[in-house]
């Protein structure tokens, strides 16, 4: 899961309620904290999660060039491809700023990924009391439009709740999770370059196996045991 945002929305913190501990840190800044892709692997309720937590897009203090190499960082990490995406976004006025955040994850990512996305809102606590999240988000346009592109997958998170109401979010949050992949019959995203990296990482590893067989081969005790060994390990002549 690939957790993407603007800087400050409260990336690194949904990741870290994800796993229910602080994996991630924390940055009260205006600029990015999280200034290199960092990914971690923890199991929550019954499943294997690998969260990939990324820079914020529009960091105050870092131009676009200077993030395109930990964006493309970011794809390798995920190779072949991810299952999901997590766009993060405040409870806060929809404006051109967000629309600009939008439009450079589909730079990125291309406009299927949002195939494989679901939208996180945080500060869920700025919601008018008895306001739903889908009544927040039906009064935007663009808004409404980015979440029916998203398959209507939405969902609210408020940092500041305890932890069972925690956990409940997070339990809701993997439920839409496993519907989404599930539709996408287990399938994970991927484009051009993500192909290109898993076809480096398929020459690489099937370079070291013939090399690591070739060092066997030749420290054995005959031509017979080599070939014997080779066609066990699946390897021709």
């Amino acid at each position: 899961i690939v957790i993407l945002g603007k800087t400050g929305a409260g990336k690194s913190s949904l990741a870290n309620t994800i796993f229910g501990e602080d994996e991630f840190k924390i940055y009260h800044t205006l600029s990015s904290g999280t200034t290199k892709c960092q990914a971690n692997t923890r199991s929550v309720n019954g499943r294997r999660i690998t969260l990939i937590d990324t820079p914020g897009f529009f960091d105050t203090h870092r131009s676009e060039e200077e993030l395109k190499p930990e964006m493309v960082r970011c794809i390798t990490e995920c190779a072949p491809g991810p299952h999901a995406f997590l766009i993060v976004l405040k409870v806060e006025r929809f404006t051109e700023h967000e629309q600009e955040v939008i439009k450079k994850i589909q730079e990125n990512f291309s406009e299927d990924a949002l195939k494989y996305a679901v939208i996180v809102f945080t500060h869920g606590d700025q919601l008018p009391e008895g306001e739903t999240i889908e009544n927040f988000v039906s009064q935007n346009k663009n808004l409404r439009d980015l979440v029916e592109k998203c398959g209507g997958r939405c969902h609210v998170h408020n940092e500041e709740d305890d932890y069972r109401s925690n956990k409940f979010q997070v339990e809701e949050l993997l439920n839409t999770l496993d519907k989404m992949t599930e539709a996408n019959q287990g399938r994970y995203y991927t484009n051009e370059m993500l192909q290109v990296v898993k076809r480096e990482t398929e020459r690489e590893e099937e370079h070291a196996k013939k090399s690591f067989i070739d060092r066997l081969l030749i420290r054995s005790a005959g031509v017979a045991t080599g070939a014997l060994l080779g066609a066990f390990l699946g390897v021709g002549k």
